[in-house]
């Protein structure tokens, strides 16, 4: 049996980094891989950058990876409104200015999609991992997304399994033969419980399962942090889901 944890979307959340990484040690499972976003909207983008790099966790380059590390310009999302729009743009060019020189230059060299393969028995599992869709890095992709379009995006037909963040809400279906998973998010999820979210993918009999493990973190100790920090308080205010309201975009 081989097994798997995915994560992604930290979002510069240190605290439910590590409150994740210490439930996967206790499962026993070495092999983790993150499908991106590791900045953006806590206090703590470079030090998650740099626990990634510390465990030797494969990385995907996110789209505010993307957008930090090339020094892409921010662009208005049509889903905003003049509130989030503006605290938006306070938080990235903070990101901007205080990431390194060094881990931009990391984050440059992330790739956009990872293929794994492995052999169990006698076949072989193919799993396609990305951060939004397999064809943009900033598409969202929900559940309630078609799947034939979906499986019209694959790069082939020999996928089994495609797993997928940046929604920031998770799930898990299969559609003609092939398991797709959104693993959620790690620091900013829109989920109702609020928890830390990453996903083990189990591959065992020539066959791929996948679950969503939810754990719980010091919520309000990010916050505070966020308060304490030059991040907009509305970023706080999201994560204690008090006196503000989101949209589905990011």
């Amino acid at each position: 049996m081989i097994q798997l944890a995915i994560i992604s979307d930290i979002h510069a959340n240190l605290i439910a980094l590590e409150a994740i990484l210490e439930d996967i040690e206790k499962r026993k499972i070495t092999d983790i891989y993150c499908l991106g976003d590791l900045v953006d909207f806590a206090p703590w983008g470079n030090e998650v950058i740099a626990l990634i790099q510390n465990k030797g966790i494969p990385c995907l380059l996110g789209n505010h990876d993307e957008r930090i590390g090339f020094n892409q310009p921010i662009i208005p999302l049509v889903h905003h409104n003049e509130e989030e729009t503006f605290h938006r743009n306070v938080a990235i060019n903070l990101s901007k200015r205080t990431i390194t020189a060094e881990n931009k230059n990391w984050l440059t060299k992330r790739p956009y999609q990872l293929k794994l393969s492995f052999k169990t028995g006698d076949a072989v599992k193919n799993i396609l991992l990305v951060h939004a869709s397999p064809r943009s890095n900033d598409e969202y992709i929900y559940e309630t997304h078609p799947n034939q379009g979906l499986i019209n995006m694959l790069p082939d037909q020999t996928i089994d399994a495609l797993v997928m963040g940046h929604t920031h809400a998770s799930y898990i279906k299969n559609e003609s033969g092939i398991l797709m998973v959104n693993c959620g998010s790690v620091g900013r999820s829109r989920e109702t419980d609020q928890k830390a979210t990453y996903s083990i993918l189990t591959i065992s009999d020539g066959k791929v399962g996948a679950e969503i493990i939810k754990v719980d973190y010091a919520i309000e100790k990010v916050a505070k942090a966020i308060y304490e920090s030059e991040i907009p308080d509305f970023y706080g205010d999201f994560l204690l889901r008090s006196e503000v309201t989101y949209t589905e975009v990011i």
